[in-house]
This record gives structure tokens, C-alpha cells and sequence, in this order.
């Protein structure tokens, strides 16, 4: 591994010792050794500089995955300047609150990989680099700030209007980066699957930063589609970070195929994240891959990762393992089940929200604390157990219940692909709402109801089961449950009125 003060270090420091080994492809057909990703950077912080951009300016990046997503990103990195890359599947109004949030000087869009991007540049102008065409346009209006130490702005996933953009450093993806590769024991001879969206926290630091902390190689794809991990993995792939809804998705697809199990492939380590574990997917995805399926914890705003496993094959362990080495993990007022806030402190803690000093405080203690706004508690063995976010705690009739631990009743069926539980406040009261993906064949929710009442107590049991086709997702495939109301609207009403 190459000792960095920015993030692009790593690629000149692995140009300079393994020039023709492979670095990072698309699914466009970009392939390039470490000198020719050297290259592409470079050449990316050219264009950048020749329109205008400098040091202290936000640089745009309306990307899917693609080399070009990934030269643009390590290229702004070469001139100071901070990447804020965003998914191009995002509405105009969407890229719109950004745009006056940010005020980038330069936007670039990944045209040649994604109708999306294209769409959003317009009539912008065309470049071709070698390596992906782009549409580029300038704000000569914009103004650049001091502290280069900021690498990224990452804005996330709200659930309501105003985006919260995440300042993270240098130092947080170098560290970020460095922990996802010790944690994977990440050598040059792997080959790391990328679909997970670099407009994302999880592929841009614990996938991209990793690869490129390690010297491996990362295989990126604009959109992820189980037929194309399959190839992907007996081609060769050999690190696998997903999220639960791409293993679901993949082990459909091979069940379909008549497959039980993935074979003739070099595989050697498989991660879930983004979502909760239960015991019942987990047995059945490690029976699938032939691997231990590892677990971890994180958000945008502690650069991914806070902790993970490094459990054995068949070890019935469900939790997100133990702080990584540098992150110090705190349980706030606990309660006398021993659950309470997660906070969190290191080196991967966000700088904070861009433009958002008051945000910012509400978040990150004087003393470094991060306030996840999640649930958790710490076993007698160290390890990190997340049992829901602190908003969607469901209180029924006095008693809490944690959406997570119903989830997992429900996945425990054999046609259940995937499943988000949200409370709903109601007479006085809150209903438990489950929404169900379910596999071909499709169940019953009275059928699921039934599965259900036999593993939870009376109180968590749902409120009203619908089964739908798919479940609203983001890209990186983690459940937007605030959108589950509105998604479903016609369906809850229905049910309402035949309540």
C-alpha cells in the first residue's frame, strides 16, 4: 500500500511500481493498467483546468459508474479541487437543489456511459478523453474557497427537500480506503466488483479508494444486473462488496437458471451492507456463495465504514463486528437492555455539512463525537449490534419495537426476496406497516401473517402485509423507506377502507 496525502497519490504511486498491471475497467469496454489510469487522471485534471477550474472550486461529476467517473474524481483531487459526484438517475429538480447548494464551477457529465447524463448536460459541451466521452460546462461566476483538505462533497439521501452535502477529507478516504482493504486483505492480484454507485459513500470510499489504496484492480458497471455479476464472478472477480438486495437478486436469478449455488468462480471474500443481517439469509447466502458473508456498519458521514466482521463460515453471528482499528465506537444513555445511540469518533468522522454550520453541530460534538441517529448496543464480545435508526423506532401500545428484528421474521420465508417495515401513527396509536418483495410464485399476506405470528410476539406482528412487486430503492439498492407511503398509497388506502 502507497503512503498518501491526497487520494491520488495512491494512483502515481502505483503507476510508478506496477505500471502494466491491471487497474479499473467499465462495462463500456475501458480497460487500463496503472500508467494509462496515471494518465486518464491527468488528463481529466487538464480538461478541468483548461475550463476554468482551480483549487478550492466544487467540481460536479453527473456520473454512473465508469472510468470516467473515476478519472474526474482523482483528477479534481490533482488540482485541490473538491468532486462532488452525484447520480445521474436523479430527477431535474433533484440535480437542480444541488446545483445552487454546491455552485460548481465546472460540471462534467459521463454522456458516453449513461442516456441519463447526457440528458442532463444538454447541449454542454462534447469532449472526447480516450477514456469515456464527457459533456463539460462552467460557472465563471463561481467562487473558490480555502481549505483544501476536502476531498469529496457526498450529498445524501434526505427524506425530505434540503440536500445536506458531506465534506469529506483527504484523510477520511485515505483512512477509509486503507480500512476496507485490511479488512478484505486486498492485494494487486484481486479484482474488486464495482455496481455499487460511486455517487455513493459505500462504492467511493470502501470500493474505488480501496482499490486504489491496495493496487487492485476494480471492474466497474453502470448499473448493476445479477446476469452480469454472474459473468463478472466467473470471470474472475475475487472481492464482492454488495448489499443484501443484489445477493437477493442474484441468487433469484441462478435459482431461475436452475442453480443452487455459485460455481466455477475465484471468489474469496463476499460482504453485505446498508441493511440489516438475519440469521435464516444469511446461512442461505453463505450456502449459496460457499463463503462467510461478512457484515459492516457506516454512513456518508463516517466515510463507511465504523465496523466489521471477520466471522467464519457457518457462524451464526449477526452483528456488524467491532469498531476497525482507529474508530472509537460509544453507546449513548443506554437503556436496561443496554441500547442507545451509536456515536462514533476517529479519523473517518466528516469534516462536516457543507455550508451547514448548524447542521453540523446538531451532528459532531466539540469533542469529535459523530451522533449516528442510529440504535444499537455492544455485546460482552465487543461487537456492534445496529438495531434501528433512532426516527423509525415504532412505539405500539407502550411497548418499542424495532422495525429491523420484524424484517427479519418476514425474510426468514422462503419466497420473500426483501422487506421494509415502517411505523404509521394512528388512532392514537401506530399501525406496523410490512411491505414485501417477494420471489416467482409470489405468498399470500395472509399465508406471511400466519409465518409471522409464529416467530414475534403479538404487539410486533404487522398491522397489514402487502406484497408488491418491488420496493423503492436507491441505487446502491438500500430501501427508501420514506417513500414506502406514497409508493403504496392506493394499496394502504384500499386496505384502509376494507379495515
Amino acid at each position: 500500500m502507497i503512503d498518501a496525502v491526497r487520494i491520488h497519490d495512491h494512483i502515481d504511486g502505483h503507476a510508478g511500481q506496477r505500471p502494466g498491471m491491471p487497474a479499473i475497467r467499465d462495462s463500456d469496454g475501458v480497460v487500463l493498467d496503472w500508467a494509462g489510469y496515471h494518465a486518464a487522471s491527468e488528463r481529466a485534471a487538464a480538461i478541468l483546468r483548461d475550463h476554468g477550474a482551480r483549487a478550492g472550486d466544487r467540481i460536479l461529476i453527473v456520473a454512473e459508474n465508469c472510468v470516467a467517473t473515476a478519472a474526474f474524481v482523482f483528477g479534481a483531487s490533482r488540482l485541490g479541487a473538491r468532486a462532488v459526484p452525484v447520480n445521474a438517475r436523479m430527477t431535474d429538480a433533484e440535480l437542480a437543489r444541488i446545483v445552487a447548494h454546491a455552485t460548481p464551477r465546472v460540471s462534467v457529465f459521463t454522456s458516453g456511459a449513461s442516456c441519463d447524463a447526457a440528458r442532463h448536460g444538454g447541449q454542454a459541451e462534447g469532449v472526447t478523453t480516450g477514456f469515456g466521452d464527457i459533456r463539460i460546462a462552467t460557472d465563471p461566476h463561481a467562487i473558490a474557497e480555502d481549505g483544501h483538505d476536502v476531498a469529496v462533497i457526498l450529498y445524501t439521501t434526505g427524506t425530505t427537500g434540503a440536500p445536506k452535502g458531506v465534506m469529506l477529507t483527504h484523510e477520511n478516504l485515505d483512512f477509509a480506503g486503507a480500512a476496507s482493504a485490511r479488512l478484505r486483505s486486498m492485494t494487486p492480484r484481486d479484482r474488486v466488483y464495482g455496481a455499487l454507485p460511486l455517487t455513493h459513500v459505500f462504492g467511493l470510499a470502501s470500493m474505488l479508494t480501496a482499490g486504489a489504496v491496495a493496487g487492485a484492480e476494480v471492474q466497474l458497471e453502470a448499473r448493476f444486473s445479477p446476469h452480469a455479476l454472474l459473468a463478472a464472478l466467473r470471470d474472475g472477480v475475487t472481492v464482492l462488496p454488495a448489499v443484501p438486495q443484489m445477493h437477493a437478486l442474484l441468487m433469484k436469478h441462478t435459482a431461475e437458471a436452475g442453480l443452487a449455488r455459485l460455481e466455477e468462480a475465484k471468489l474469496r471474500y463476499v460482504s453485505s451492507g446498508a441493511a440489516p443481517l438475519d440469521p435464516a439469509w444469511k446461512r442461505k447466502a453463505e450456502e449459496f456463495y460457499g463463503l462467510p458473508l461478512q457484515n459492516g456498519y457506516g454512513m456518508t458521514e463516517s466515510t463507511a465504514g465504523i465496523s466489521g466482521t471477520l466471522n467464519a463460515f457457518g457462524d451464526p453471528d449477526i452483528s456488524v463486528g467491532p469498531p476497525l482499528p482507529g474508530c472509537e465506537v460509544e453507546i449513548a444513555a443506554p437503556d436496561a437492555t443496554g441500547v442507545g445511540e451509536i456515536l462514533t469518533r476517529g479519523p473517518h468522522v466528516m469534516k462536516g455539512y457543507y455550508r451547514e454550520p448548524a447542521l453540523t453541530a446538531e451532528v459532531l460534538s466539540e469533542a469529535g463525537w459523530l451522533s449516528t441517529g442510529d440504535l444499537g448496543r455492544i455485546d460482552d464480545r465487543g461487537r456492534l449490534h445496529v438495531v434501528g435508526r433512532k426516527k423509525e423506532l415504532i412505539i405500539r401500545s407502550g411497548f418499542n419495537i424495532y422495525p429491523p428484528e420484524v424484517e427479519a421474521a418476514l425474510n426468514d420465508h422462503p419466497q420473500v426476496v426483501q422487506s421494509a417495515v415502517i411505523g404509521r401513527a394512528r388512532a392514537g396509536n401506530e399501525d406496523i406497516l410490512a411491505f414485501v418483495q417477494s420471489a416467482a410464485g409470489g405468498i399470500e399476506p395472509a399465508a406471511l401473517a400466519a409465518f409471522v405470528a409464529e416467530r414475534l410476539s403479538g404487539y410486533k406482528c404487522p398491522s397489514a402485509i402487502f406484497v408488491v412487486d418491488a420496493l423503492p430503492a436507491a441505487a446502491t439498492g438500500k430501501i427508501l423507506k420514506h417513500k414506502l407511503l406514497d409508493t403504496f398509497a392506493e394499496r394502504i388506502s384500499a386496505h384502509d377502507r376494507n379495515d
